[in-house]
């Protein structure tokens, strides 16, 4: 199986440590993250994915929003020149624990974060890329 992502929910989960819009949303999220940080592969997809599904029908969810699909671009473009590879819909992608070191460190720098620009969470990922992402839920896999 793989987890389905979007383009920002790459960056979104490295600081991810358990808040979220609803319940739902955030009990759906520790799913995902601990799929993540067993190993599962991620699928690259276009639009509403794993992360997004609890919130698939209300009126708040941003999913389908143009704004979020040009947020996805630019995240899928900075991950994609850090880790040297070429990433759109359909790709595969293990977040080994060498790659999550990596976006976080690139994230806490700001290099990747061009796709962060008027997000509400925003300043949570700061705080807790400044605490040194001490309380993120997902661990990366162990590097082959």
């Amino acid at each position: 199986m793989t987890v389905r992502l979007r383009g920002h929910h790459l960056l979104c989960l490295l600081s991810f440590v358990g808040e979220g819009y609803t319940p739902s949303f955030t009990r759906n999220y520790h799913g995902v993250a601990a799929r993540l940080s067993a190993g599962e592969p991620i699928e690259i997809v276009e639009g509403p994915d794993d992360i997004c599904a609890p919130m698939l029908g209300l009126a708040e969810a941003h999913c389908h929003n143009d704004n979020i699909a040009c947020r996805d671009s630019r995240a899928l473009a900075a991950v994609a020149e850090l880790l040297g590879l070429t990433l759109g819909p359909g790709s595969v992608l293990i977040l080994d624990d060498r790659r999550l070191q990596d976006l976080r460190g690139a994230l806490a720098l700001g290099s990747v974060r061009a796709a962060c620009d008027e997000c509400e969470w925003s300043p949570l990922c700061t705080r807790v890329a400044r605490d040194g992402f001490a309380g993120a839920l997902v661990r990366g896999a162990p590097t082959p």
